[in-house]
């Protein structure tokens, strides 16, 4: 058994659901493949392991690991991790290394004592010496705090932020309650924190622990888009994962309810479900607050006695002369829509596609128009906001460029802030918020804060669409609710009967079999049973054959699959695709970060929301014409710079909003040649390519192929397996979520 020591200097491969890793580490001047299976390890850390060299018939000689832990850096690695970790602006990880290598264990006395010599090492010139020194003075505390955090395995980045949120008293809160960097600093997570805190030797069966878990699993259940959980799941969960009984934890959530971290409710009497709700407390109060608005606005446009006989003839009048001047006719439910948006405060609108519900929100908006009313548009996504654009004429905004995004975060809930609130609302008589079934409950707060009573307020939707990436199922409860008035659109019109894509997706939300035939003009469904079969069609369709039939180039076909892992999951297509979209060249820079490569060309989604990621669009002499802050999950762009000297990557997104990312925020952008239906919500493709051969039953239902067949204008391609695609169509299965917005406003309107 071989016992080394060194540093991970890089991962080779990760597989995150089982830990196993391929790594390469260094060990004085040997450099040595490891592989085994670790907990989360990142690049730079110490590890001293346990283990046997073995010799692989490929790859060569590998020191097979047994046994392993995390433990104190040597002193110069500390430094070195510190002054490539961007605490002193202007080194990076190369300069680091370089200053390391000149004056090793010496370097942090040389910097504050004899600041001059760094002008020996090639790279830093007297003055920018001297500005290292200055940094490092001021930055002594933090350099102090930072070496003693990665101690107990925490990278550099994240030591920083650490340290941001607590100065100095970062000592005490570890000694105390290491569980409180759970609470308080994004990243950390209680995973994080627990092997903080057994480091430190805190017990298992602690209050911190137990509480800070319970938070901590109801933080993973709003990720999959819970408001609360039922007590029975939250305790096996919670148990599961603190690896405690169940009766330990139940006393703790008593005590979070009586410090206000959380919310306990009792189920209503006729609901099917046993036991109480645990909330975490700001996601009680939002659904509470937004009930609250949403009761307040529907109550606040007519008098109680509604419309007299004369102003509703004049109002159908008015719909007539619009259908005249527009050259349509409206079906009855649409009219009923145009009546309803303005007899009330709030209106939902809702149909699949097909069944007008964009001729109807233009009627709306050409009746206040005629009214001289002020009109804002919205949408969650910027691609949805500039298909309501292109259908209405009328500039759509995203709902936070609408509300005046900040770019600061607020801090007690680490979400963005919105210079329009309750105390600077919209000035708009009417306010239309499209694909409302993607807003979750955090956007929809803010939106009902910044709306004055007095405004209308008009949702569309698709209710069979995928719920929203975050918590909440809003348009769902907002329906289930009978609170508000709702109209559904069901009549498809001629010209949508003639698109399979339409036809289709209706059968499918119906639960009836498709015509996998091959006759349509837009519907297309290849039998492919072998993966690699697979593969060679998609690139052939991407490369050859859809370009020229939908006139879009490459780019604009979209691969939507229901997975991340596996075979036709988005991790291994991208790969694939990649490879044949935009392959090595020596005249494109890349940057390999992680367990990939981005490419200059790389067409890429960013993957969670950055409200303080700043944008700009420059003229075409380089010069900025607009400029602000934000980018979302889900925005696809191109990569159209890599800057090695600068590590910096420059994105460019819809409306030629260019980002540039810092080669350490890159894991909030991955490879979009192929995303997850999930992701592709809000957007809309000329075609779009579905491999669906096997996968998880509660995964692959009739809910997600609607989803996926409604994102395409002009084709879809299916690729894989008919029984499959037949099993999808029968499955209306669906994870269940816990929401109670449609009770809150039950409440409210009982009253």
């Amino acid at each position: 058994m071989e016992n080394v020591k060194g540093y991970v200097e890089h991962i080779i491969y990760r597989n995150n659901e089982n830990g196993y890793t391929v790594m390469n580490m260094v060990s004085g001047q040997e450099e040595i493949i490891c592989v085994g299976m670790f907990r989360t390890i990142d690049q730079g850390e110490t590890l001293q392991i346990d283990g046997n060299y073995v010799e692989h018939p490929v790859y060569g000689r590998q020191l097979k690991v047994e046994s392993y832990q995390i433990t104190a850096p040597d002193d110069v690695i500390s430094m070195e991790r510190y002054l490539s970790s961007g605490a002193i602006k202007g080194i990076g990880e190369a300069l680091a290394a370089r200053i390391i290598k000149r004056f090793g264990e010496d370097t942090f006395r040389i910097i504050e004592e004899e600041p001059e010599r760094l002008a020996e090492i090639k790279g830093i010139s007297d003055r920018k010496a001297r500005e290292i020194a200055v940094q490092m003075e001021e930055k002594k505390d933090m350099r102090e705090a930072m070496v003693f955090l990665q101690k107990y395995g925490i990278s550099g980045a994240l030591a920083m932020k650490i340290y941001n949120t607590y100065g100095m008293g970062v000592y005490g809160v570890l000694r105390e309650n290491p569980y409180k960097l759970a609470e308080d600093i994004s990243g950390v997570g209680f995973k994080i924190a627990d092997e903080i805190a057994n480091k430190i030797g805190i017990h298992t069966d602690s209050d911190y622990r137990i509480r800070s878990a319970v938070l901590y699993v109801l933080l993973q259940a709003s990720m999959e888009g819970h408001v609360y959980l039922p007590e029975n799941i939250l305790l096996r969960r919670a148990g599961e994962l603190l690896e405690v009984e169940e009766s330990a934890i139940e006393p703790q959530i008593a005590n979070l309810a009586m410090d206000k971290k959380v919310v306990i409710k009792m189920p209503l009497p006729e609901a099917k479900e046993e036991g109480k709700k645990i909330y975490a407390a700001s996601y009680y109060y939002e659904e509470l607050n937004c009930a609250k608005m949403l009761h307040d606005l529907n109550s606040s446009v007519l008098p109680e006695e509604g419309l007299l006989p004369a102003e509703e003839a004049n109002i159908n009048r008015r719909i007539k002369e619009i259908e005249k001047a527009q050259g349509i006719e409206l079906d009855e439910l649409q009219r009923k829509a145009v009546m309803e948006s303005v007899k009330n405060g709030l209106l939902i609108l809702t149909g699949g596609p097909g069944t007008g519900k964009t001729t109807t929100i233009n009627t709306i908006i050409r009746y206040y128009a005629g009214e001289n009313m002020d009109i804002f548009l919205a949408a969650p996504t910027g691609r949805a906001a500039k298909r309501m654009t292109e259908t209405t004429g009328y500039e759509a905004r995203t709902i936070h460029r609408l509300l005046e995004l900040s770019g600061a975060v607020l801090e007690e809930n680490k979400r963005a802030k919105f210079e329009k609130n309750e105390e600077n609302p919209l000035e708009a008589d009417v306010i239309i918020v499209d694909e409302m079934s993607m807003v979750d409950i955090h956007l929809f707060q803010s939106l009902l804060k910044a709306i004055m009573p007095g405004t209308r307020l008009i949702m569309a939707g698709d209710i069979n669409q995928l719920p929203s990436v975050g918590p909440g199922q809003i348009l769902k409860d907002l329906i289930d609710s009978h609170c508000i008035p709702v109209v559904m659109l069901q009549k498809i019109f001629r010209q949508a009967e003639e698109s399979d894509i339409v036809v289709n997706a209706h059968a499918i939300n119906k639960g009836e079999r498709i015509e996998l035939n091959n006759k349509s003009k837009d519907f297309f469904f290849l039998e492919r049973n072998d993966i690699n079969v697979i593969y060679k069609h998609m690139v052939q369709l991407i490369c050859e054959k859809l370009p020229p039939y939908v006139g879009a180039s490459a780019y604009d076909i979209q691969v939507l699959t229901p997975m991340r892992k596996g075979s036709l999951g988005v991790e291994v297509l991208n790969d694939i695709l990649q490879e044949y979209l935009n392959p090595p060249d020596k005249s494109k820079e890349e940057y390999e970060a992680g367990e990939g490569v981005y490419r200059v060309g790389d067409k890429v989604m960013q993957i969670k929301n950055n409200y303080q990621l700043e944008w700009e669009i420059l003229s075409k002499y380089q010069i900025p014409i607009d400029k602000g802050m934000g980018v979302f999950n889900g925005d696809i762009g191109i990569i159209k710079e890599i800057n090695d000297y600068a590590q910096e990557m420059v994105v460019e997104y819809d409306e030629h909003k260019r980002v540039i990312y810092p080669f350490h925020q890159l894991d909030e952008i991955e490879l979009a040649y192929a995303v997850t239906i999930h992701k592709s919500q809000g957007s809309e493709y000329p075609a779009i390519i579905m491999p669906l051969l096997t996968g998880p039953k509660m995964l692959f239902n009739r809910n997600l192929l609607y989803t996926g067949v409604t994102r395409a204008k002009n084709c879809v391609t299916i690729l894989g397996s008919r029984q499959t695609v037949n099993e999808m169509i029968a499955n209306e299965n669906q994870n269940k979520r816990y929401t109670s917005l449609c009770e809150r406003l039950e409440e409210l309107s009982s009253l």
